[in-house]
């Protein structure tokens, strides 16, 4: 069977009346900087979490024990866009409007700057680390994937194919592939340790992937243009999607896993933005709770195991938590 006539094997789901039962308690802290988009945090060893101010060229750590906060200035222009933390535990962002990538050392405040080469990588958007350490991330509209080989210090790149595709959303599974979600097309990304970039055409055309996660059942998006969360499957081709709200009153964007393979994505057309988790095992909908405050939109998410809850940024200048169910 094509590619094409496996990518029509789709499932629609409504969210069964009284599904969404399961409460999360949500907490919120007041960035000290205002006006500075908090976003893309990343969770460190010792339980402190980092995140970036997207406008106000910055990254900082927050102590959850302490409730206290503290910077790290970035290059004037750096446009941070997210922060990521390594296994070795470095400490890396993205310098989305400055066409770098930089590694803060949390003692000094020193910041080891990797520029982009001249044409290229533009703008990096958002990072993910393979087996070998290297620095994959998006250039969302240069239209390209980097890779930063942090041993060798090549910078290298792939095209994406479809013009103004938009590469987004990342993450690695554990065989080292690389995929990504296509903001701008109805595609994901596939690409293999060697760079050989394959695109996946989602089941619907206006679909508009913006935020992946890999759990064993597959590869997870959201469809920010519909109000669909799917599901890909890279062994039989297929696809599953579900929808919990009307377009119009969805806008899904941020989204993570959790450690029982549950998805929670944030829906940010409404005002408050909700978070909903699902359930792969029932295939329902179990939890929809609005975030205090609005929250602007929540742009990106991440899983802490340690505390089995989730870390995320508001455009209303807040760093949230959100506690969630066993």
């Amino acid at each position: 069977m094509s590619r094409f006539l496996l990518s029509l094997l789709l499932m629609f789901a409504l969210s069964p009346a009284g599904a969404q039962e399961a409460s999360v308690e949500i907490e919120q802290w007041r960035v000290e900087w205002p006006d500075t988009r908090p976003r893309d945090p990343a969770v460190a060893a010792d339980g402190r979490v980092w995140f970036v101010g997207q406008t106000g060229d910055y990254a900082a750590v927050f102590d959850p024990e302490t409730e206290a906060f503290k910077r790290y200035d970035l290059p004037q222009g750096a446009g941070p866009h997210t922060v990521y933390i390594t296994r070795d535990r470095q400490i890396w962002y993205t310098g989305n409007r400055d066409a770098h990538l930089g590694r803060i050392d949390p003692g000094s405040g020193a910041i080891e700057r990797i520029d982009m080469p001249e044409g290229e990588l533009k703008d990096p958007h958002t990072l993910y680390e393979d087996s070998r350490g290297r620095l994959w991330f998006t250039a969302q509209w240069a239209n390209q994937i980097g890779r930063y080989d942090r041993a060798s210090g090549d910078v290298g790149h792939v095209d994406v194919p479809t013009p103004r595709a938009r590469p987004y959303g990342i993450a690695i599974d554990d065989r080292d592939t690389v995929w990504v979600v296509l903001l701008g097309t109805h595609k994901l990304a596939r690409i293999t340790p060697d760079m050989e970039l394959t695109e996946i055409e989602l089941p619907r055309e206006d679909a508009r992937p913006r935020r992946i996660a890999i759990t064993d059942r597959g590869i997870w998006y959201v469809d920010y243009a519909e109000g669909y969360l799917g599901l890909y499957d890279p062994e039989t081709g297929e696809f599953e999607e579900w929808r919990h709200s009307p377009a119009r009153e969805a806008g899904p964007y941020a989204m993570a896993a959790d450690a029982a393979g549950r998805i929670w994505f944030v829906e940010t057309h409404p005002d408050p933005n909700r978070l909903v988790g699902f359930d792969p095992e029932t295939g329902e909908f179990f939890s929809s709770t609005d975030i205090p405050g609005g929250a602007g939109s929540v742009r990106h998410m991440v899983y802490d195991k340690q505390r089995n809850a989730l870390w995320f940024g508001t455009d209303t200048n807040n760093l949230g938590r959100a506690d969630l169910p066993e």
